[in-house]
C-alpha cells in the first residue's frame, strides 16, 4: 500500500511552503494535487511555488501537461498513483499537497465508475447556454443542482451527461456506487486540513492577486495562447483576457479576480470540512516554525523519523 501524508486546504493558506520545508527535513517528496498547477505555463496565474520552494524537495505533477490537454480526476488519479508507487519504491515518503477536492478524493476514496463521455451528446450540451444547462440540471437532478458548482460549466455539463446517459440523477448514480466497485486502492487519509481565520485568508488572497499583476500576469496570459476546456477554468483567465480585449478596466479585473478567488476558497473550506476526515490545523494560531515542527512530527511517524 502506498504511503503518503496529505496537506490539504484552500488556496493562499501557505501549504506549498510549509510542505516543502517538511519534505526537506524528513527526506520526502511532494506530489501536487492542484488541478491547474499540473499545466505548463501560466505560473503566476496558477500561483505555482517559487523556485526557492521547489528547490527544497523533489516536486511531481507540476508542469506536466500542456494547456490544451483536458484533465479530470481519474486521469489525475492514474498519474498520481504511478508517481506514488515510484516514490515509495525508493523508500521515500510522498507528501500530497493541494486544494483540488476531487483530486484528493480520487486518491483517498477512489472514484465511482461513471459512463464515458458521449461525443454527440457533449456537442449538444456544449451548444447550450449556462442558464439552459442549469435549468435542465435542476429538472433532472435537483440535488446535484444544489450541491455542485453551477458556475462551473464543465461540471454542469458532466452532471447532465450522466443523467441523460444513465436515466438516473447524477447524484444518485455517484452516491449509489459501492466502495468495493471504485477502481484503484485508496490511500489512507493521513494528514491535515490546513486553514486560516477567514479575514486573514481573504487578506492573503487579495494581496497575492495584487502581487500577480505587479509581477507581470497580464503579459503571461497574453503569451499563453489557446487553452483547452479544463485549463480555461483557471480563475482569472477570463477576466485578464477581457482586460486585454478592452472589455474591462484594470481595477475591475483585479477586484473580480480577488472576489472569484475568495469565493473559491470558501467552497474549498466547505468541501474539506464535509468530505474528509483530515485533522484541522489553523495556521492563524501558529507561527510558520511551530506549524513546520508539528507537521514534521506527524509526517515523520510514517517514515520513522524521530524528534
Amino acid at each position: 500500500m502506498n504511503r503518503a501524508f496529505f496537506i490539504v486546504g484552500p488556496t493562499a493558506t501557505g501549504k506549498s511552503e510549509l510542505a516543502a520545508d517538511v519534505a526537506e527535513e524528513i527526506g520526502a517528496e511532494i506530489v501536487s494535487a492542484d488541478a491547474f498547477q499540473i499545466y505548463r505555463g501560466l505560473d503566476l496565474l496558477t500561483a505555482k511555488p517559487e523556485a526557492s520552494t521547489l528547490a527544497k524537495a523533489p516536486h511531481h505533477l507540476i508542469d506536466t501537461e500542456s494547456l490544451q490537454e483536458e484533465m479530470n480526476a481519474e486521469k489525475y488519479r492514474r498519474a498520481a498513483m504511478a508517481v506514488l508507487d515510484e516514490i515509495n519504491s525508493r523508500g521515500r515518503l510522498a507528501i500530497v499537497v493541494g486544494g483540488s477536492g476531487l483530486y484528493i478524493k480520487a486518491l483517498t476514496q477512489g472514484l465511482a465508475p461513471l459512463p464515458e463521455a458521449d461525443r454527440k451528446l457533449r456537442e449538444k450540451l456544449n451548444a447550450m447556454s449556462l442558464d439552459e444547462l442549469r435549468s435542465q440540471l435542476m429538472e433532472f437532478d435537483p440535488v446535484a443542482a444544489r450541491t455542485i458548482d453551477t458556475k462551473n460549466r464543465r461540471r454542469v455539463v458532466r452532471a447532465l451527461e450522466i443523467c441523460l446517459l444513465t436515466g438516473k440523477p447524477a447524484s444518485e448514480v455517484v452516491a449509489g456506487v459501492d466502495d468495493s466497485s471504485r477502481p484503484g486502492s485508496p490511500i489512507p487519509a493521513t494528514g491535515v486540513f490546513v486553514l486560516r481565520d477567514r479575514e486573514e485568508l481573504y487578506q492573503r488572497i487579495n494581496q497575492r492577486v495584487k502581487a500577480m499583476f505587479e509581477q507581470g500576469i497580464i503579459e503571461e496570459v497574453r503569451a499563453a495562447g489557446a487553452t483547452g476546456a479544463t485549463a480555461s477554468q483557471m480563475i482569472g483567465l477570463r477576466q485578464i483576457r477581457e482586460l486585454l480585449d478592452g472589455k474591462m478596466s484594470l481595477s475591475q479585473c483585479i477586484a473580480e479576480i480577488q472576489q472569484a478567488t475568495r469565493r473559491y476558497a470558501k467552497r474549498q473550506l466547505t468541501w474539506f470540512r464535509r468530505q474528509t476526515n483530515f485533522s484541522p490545523l489553523n495556521l492563524s494560531l501558529l507561527s510558520h516554525n511551530e506549524a513546520r515542527i508539528l507537521l514534521r512530527m506527524r509526517a515523520g511517524l510514517l517514515v520513522g523519523v524521530k524528534e
